[in-house]
């Protein structure tokens, strides 16, 4: 699936990806390819991001947010105070504060 990570300030982060875990009002929830369509608002708390690689990914200043698990390497992180998610034919984006 391919997710978009959006801010105020900048795109964090766009690429494909295997899951992603995100922090809702009810809960974390989890989505994988072939999700079917959802909206939802976020609460505070840690987007995870399960990438394949991180061969094809640029860490530069742009990207300063979005953080490597220190123990798995194939996980990135991003703090968000808030957000909006859009789960539509295989592609997520997350506007997030």
């Amino acid at each position: 699936m391919y997710l978009e990570i959006v801010s105020p300030e900048a795109t964090l982060f766009s690429s494909e990806v295997d899951s992603v875990v995100v922090p809702g009002v009810n809960g974390e929830f989890e989505m994988l390819s072939n999700h079917a369509p959802v909206v939802s608002i976020l609460s505070e708390g840690t987007i995870r991001i399960k990438t394949h690689t991180q061969s094809h990914l640029v860490f530069d200043e742009l990207h300063g947010d979005v953080i490597p698990h220190a123990d798995d390497k194939k996980v990135l992180t991003v703090k968000i105070s808030s957000g909006t998610i859009e789960m539509k034919d295989n592609k997520l984006i997350i506007l997030a504060d």
